[in-house]
């Protein structure tokens, strides 16, 4: 006889989940084993468990303590982003479960030589050609800056915007002109899917290439990479049409561009990619090292999931 126990929550794979949910002015809690959201006047909303890579949490949202242990069981990424989705304050870790990884990571990182190949392979997979030979990473970026102005300015003028910098104030988020409150916006939405997508491999958000000195830096770095072909049109499309709410509707536009570029199925192996241009193994363990004592169950999620 069925003991009716339901069976232990597995994530589910990040390629196989929806990009991001936005949360605004409710309570984040767990009903019947799935999260609810409760908003002001008690009107609830189911959320799937796991099928979700990443929930923004705005201005106005409480989370419970059950939705926190939740979210690390099904590996779903908490971010806790300000008003209108323009600044990023936190983020929950419910992946980065990999030593091996992180330690493959750091090796890369920490050898100069190995760290100009990763930069190289990151600088051709975003502009579709080699990195020009002979260039340090210095000079790499300094040449990319260049080119990322230069793009900046044509998707401008592909979408009619008046463009003059990225410039933004992150004091005072709703001085800048909206072009750049619209850019701030996407980028936030890339930033989430992208950390959620670098936990769920194993990887650590600060140990990046290019990026140095930020929680964020690896995000960044793989941010970089997916940047142009997603998220700019999308913000520039949405700042041509001078919209009531732009944030909002450059949000929904991510969330749709996501879908149709298959973004959270590529990134991962995108990663990868990445960091095997560093043509070196990951690192074996010691001999001396104590495995576990209890051994990690099967699971169906990504490899840096905590199941």
């Amino acid at each position: 006889m069925s003991s009716g126990l339901l069976p232990p929550l597995k994530p589910i794979p990040i390629k196989d989940r929806l990009s991001i949910l936005f949360i605004e002015k409710g309570q984040l809690d767990v009903l019947d084993g799935a999260f609810v959201v409760v908003d002001k006047n008690g009107v609830r909303t189911h959320i799937p468990v796991g099928g979700v890579a990443c929930l923004m949490l705005e201005v106005g949202t409480r989370v419970s303590h059950s939705a926190c242990a939740l979210a690390a069981r099904v590996g779903t990424l908490l971010v806790w982003i300000g008003e209108a989705g323009v600044r990023l304050y936190s983020a929950g870790q419910p992946g980065g479960a990999r030593a091996d990884r992180l330690l493959y990571q750091a090796k890369l990182a920490l050898d100069a030589a190995l760290r100009l190949k990763v930069v190289r392979k990151m600088y051709s997979m975003r502009f579709g050609e080699e990195a020009p030979a002979r260039r340090s990473v210095e000079q790499l970026r300094g040449i990319e800056g260049v080119r990322v102005r230069e793009m900046y300015k044509h998707i401008a003028r592909k979408y009619g915007v008046e463009w003059k910098s990225r410039n933004y104030d992150t004091q005072e988020w709703d001085r800048g002109d909206v072009p750049n409150r619209c850019l701030s916006s996407a980028t936030a939405c890339l930033y989430g899917v992208t950390e959620a997508a670098v936990l769920a491999a194993g990887y650590a958000p600060a140990i990046g290439f290019i990026h140095t000195g930020k929680p964020l830096s690896f995000v960044y770095d793989i941010a970089d990479v997916y940047k142009f072909e997603t998220v700019v049109p999308v913000a520039f499309r949405i700042a041509s049409r001078s919209p009531a709410n732009p944030e909002q509707q450059v949000r929904l536009a991510c969330r749709d561009v996501f879908r149709t570029t298959n973004l959270l199925e590529r990134i991962i192996p995108g990663i990868e990619e990445i960091l095997s241009a560093g043509e070196v193994e990951p690192p074996a363990p010691p001999e001396d090292a104590v495995p576990p004592a209890i051994p990690n169950p099967e699971s169906i999620g990504d490899a840096g999931h905590r199941a």
